[in-house]
């Protein structure tokens, strides 16, 4: 016989709010950001070493943004990752975890930075593929790797600087660009075979605008498909697109400008499998708007915002 008395109703209350706000996560942020070569020495192919205005509105730049865990494009040597992570540890935004991921390319590289520890890395330095019969590399490798945010919620992170659009003569670039897309999806590909509920974030400079070969391979079709976060400035607008509902929003989501065509392109990206899409905050996505952004780079940041509890 069970004696013990009922619970009041307003103890019964308070265990349920207990159990709710122990059972769910907090919200964590994930950033990606080119940060157009940020370098600590120039090196032999005439990249030259990043100012130090440039390097402090990096620096601004993230610290708007708050991130949690950031992954970078562009980024130079281990020397300089260390170096920005120490300026932001000075300033209060600490990253005791990273990875640094160097490729085919010499000069610049992907990196990530996390306040969470990084409990697996498959980083890959070496993808290559053919085209026309001639071997290439993948010039930047990607990021792999997961997160561990709590002891409930793990995330797998794929980071990518897919082939620029500048002309080079062994090839076309956005056949090459395509190649790359190629690779990076069978990784997502991968990781959704082995979980079809995996947390995956793909995020990273692409290259290349939505309607393309490229973008549309990583993206992918079907139960794979991923889904895109399209962060946009928080200046207001909040209406559907007038002219078709099937269209984006005209909102402004631009990532990058383009010196040599004067123009404004949204190239860089933060995307989701069906998994992490149920944790996204689409309120809390975003583009930061920075005074003078274009001293840091020509890329703008994005970041998107999760809850850290699978649903």
């Amino acid at each position: 016989m069970n004696c013990r008395p009922p619970l009041a109703p307003f103890a019964v209350l308070l265990a349920l709010l207990a159990c709710s706000f122990s059972c769910r996560g907090g919200p964590f942020r994930v950033a990606a950001y080119n940060v157009e070569n940020y370098l600590d020495k120039t090196t032999e192919t005439r990249r030259y070493m990043k100012s130090a205005e440039s390097k402090a509105k990096v620096h601004e730049s993230i610290l708007a943004m708050k991130p949690d865990v950031i992954a970078f494009e562009e980024m130079g040597s281990v020397s300089a990752l260390m170096e920005l992570r120490d300026s932001l540890k000075r300033d209060g935004l600490d990253f005791p975890h990273w990875e640094h991921v160097v490729g085919w390319d010499t000069n610049i590289f992907v990196a990530v930075l996390s306040r969470f520890p990084i409990v697996a890395r498959r980083s890959h330095t070496n993808e290559n593929f053919l085209l026309s019969g001639r071997r290439y590399r993948v010039g930047r490798g990607f990021t792999d790797v997961d997160i561990k945010v709590n002891d409930r919620y793990t995330f797998t992170l794929l980071g990518a600087h897919l082939k620029s659009k500048r002309a080079v003569p062994e090839a076309d670039e956005a056949e090459l660009r395509l190649e790359e897309a190629k690779l990076l999806r069978a990784k997502v590909d991968a990781h959704l075979k082995s979980n079809p509920n995996v947390n995956l974030v793909v995020l990273g400079d692409f290259n290349d605008t939505y309607n393309t070969p490229a973008i549309k391979e990583i993206v992918g079709i079907g139960r794979g498909k991923l889904v895109d976060t399209r962060p946009a400035e928080r200046n207001g607008d909040n209406l559907p697109n007038p002219a078709n509902p099937r269209y984006w929003p005209r909102n402004i989501s631009w990532t990058h400008y383009y010196g040599v065509e004067d123009s404004y392109s949204r190239i860089d990206y933060l995307m989701l499998s069906s998994g992490m899409s149920r944790e996204w905050v689409t309120n809390e996505t975003y583009i930061p708007t920075i005074t003078n952004w274009g001293l840091g780079s020509d890329h703008r940041p994005l970041v998107a915002t999760f809850e850290a509890a699978d649903k």
